[in-house]
């Protein structure tokens, strides 16, 4: 059948995706393209040099963690999405029941608006530098300036108009915008070389003399700056395929990915892990390195000034248009979570009642600064379900169990599920705070728990699910 190409509103939230509705396979490379090679780069990329990491590290640990990342989303993600054809929040509701989903859906919706707010404040820094107001440092929690405001406030309103017109249009702005931000980000990286061998006092002649460059003054390997945490090859690692863990272990991307023809266009995810996650953090970090190398006292994190003194003009526009392709999938996804909450009201509605949750967020700086740590916290707190939404679908059959029980039983709360959820948070956040150490070193950061607890979660939600349906029964 032909790809359904008008901007209907119609999302299909509560029915499977029919076949009139899918999506060509240009359309996930587009929108992944978009979504990962966006403003938030120009954050990520300069807090890896803000922790300290060794160009060894960051290199070999984006390369592994990407393509896990990469796995995650074809093994996990889109082979349950195609199958089902539903939204995550949907699919859940056949699970765990009315009471329980509600739940889900609230902490989901807003965990993706505080997302989508540090990627409005991303756009954010390159009108700071047009209009030449006070922008936020890397400290600030609150707000500095009346111009900071109604910049976040302009951004926000245009990126939830977008959003709020649903995956089609989404997807058409990320394929418009994607190729030339993907340029101008291997420009920002390109250039800061030139100025960084230009500026540093060691001669680069070959690819040899450039990776020192690297090793020596851009990813050094040093003291993180700060109260922040030393990077290993492991927290790169860990990092890079977890920081979208809400979208494919968690199962966020089942809403995007029941657009798919076929499972195997998960590999489309593959534009955003290795143009984005890789090549622009590596050109941010750089930018960041160079501003470093230039004044160590200035520490800030902007996006917009750092574009801005790499490419000019054109890296302003692309800081704002690459927030805006990030922030549209994301308030998408938090949209389809709170219109989940309240089916009566329509989803065109509550998506622009989400985008100005996360615009609200996008005024606090503080969730841009901490981004690393934030983002592995939101996706911990999702991945619990997505778990269940894995065991219920591919293994409680296997053990003679009753998959979608909540829908089955009439059930509007699933405590199998219920439980699950927050039995594995309260284990995983335990260790996370229990501080222990091995050999010098913590196994249990909030980068590394959730790779176990993704594991426990599924052998709890198959063990209680044994001991609930018995007993209801």
């Amino acid at each position: 059948m032909a790809e359904d190409n008008s901007l209907t509103t119609n999302e299909y939230e509560r029915q499977p995706v029919p076949k009139h509705a899918l999506l060509r396979f240009k359309s996930f490379v587009g929108m992944y393209a978009g979504e990962h090679c966006a403003g938030t780069e120009l954050m990520i990329g300069p807090l890896f040099v803000v922790h300290g990491v060794s160009a060894v590290d960051v290199v070999f640990g984006l390369l592994l963690g990407n393509a896990l990342a990469v796995l995650s989303w074809m093994v996990l993600t889109a082979p349950i999405a195609i199958r089902t054809r539903l939204t995550l929040y949907y699919q859940l509701e056949k699970i765990c029941g009315r009471s329980l989903v509600t739940l889900y859906n609230l902490a989901n919706g807003v965990m993706f608006c505080f997302l989508a707010g540090s990627m409005i404040t991303v756009s954010a820094t390159a009108l700071g530098v047009w209009f030449e107001f006070p922008m936020p440092r890397l400290t600030d929690v609150y707000p500095n300036s009346v111009g900071w405001v109604m910049a976040v406030v302009v951004v926000g309103a245009a990126i939830s108009l977008v959003a709020a017109y649903g995956y089609g249009m989404v997807a058409r702005v990320a394929n418009i915008a994607a190729p030339w931000m993907v340029l101008v980000f291997f420009a920002f990286g390109l250039v800061g070389l030139q100025r960084f061998i230009a500026a540093s006092d060691q001669e680069v002649n070959s690819l040899a003399s450039l990776w020192e460059l690297a090793q020596t003054q851009i990813w050094t390997g040093g003291d993180p700056l700060g109260n922040n945490v030393k990077f290993t090859f492991w927290h790169v690692t860990f990092f890079a395929w977890f920081c979208n863990m809400a979208m494919h272990v968690g199962m966020s991307d089942l809403s995007v990915f029941r657009f798919a023809k076929h499972s195997w266009y998960g590999i489309a995810t593959a534009a955003g892990m290795y143009v984005g996650h890789f090549m622009a953090w590596l050109s941010a970090s750089v930018l960041y390195a160079l501003q470093l190398h230039g004044d160590p006292t200035n520490t800030d994190v902007l996006p917009g000034p750092l574009a801005y003194k790499a490419c000019g003009i054109a890296g302003l526009i692309c800081v704002i248009i690459a927030g805006w392709t990030t922030a549209n999938p994301t308030i998408y996804r938090a949209g389809l979570a709170f219109q989940a909450v309240v089916p009566s009201k329509s989803r065109f509605a509550v998506t622009l009642f989400t985008g100005a949750i996360a615009t609200l967020a996008g005024v606090f700086p503080a969730i841009a600064m901490k981004l690393l740590g934030f983002v592995a916290l939101y996706g911990l707190i999702l991945m619990p379900m997505g778990a269940v939404v894995f065991a219920d679908f591919w293994l409680l059959k296997r053990f003679g169990l009753k998959s979608y029980y909540a829908e089955h039983s009439g059930l509007s709360f699933n405590w199998a599920a219920g439980l699950t959820w927050l039995v594995t948070l309260a284990i995983c956040l335990g260790l996370v705070f229990s501080g222990i150490e091995i050999n010098g070193f913590q196994p249990f950061q909030i980068w590394f728990v959730a790779l176990p607890g993704w594991f426990i979660a599924t052998a709890l939600y198959i063990s209680l699910s044994r001991l609930y349906q018995s007993r209801v029964a």
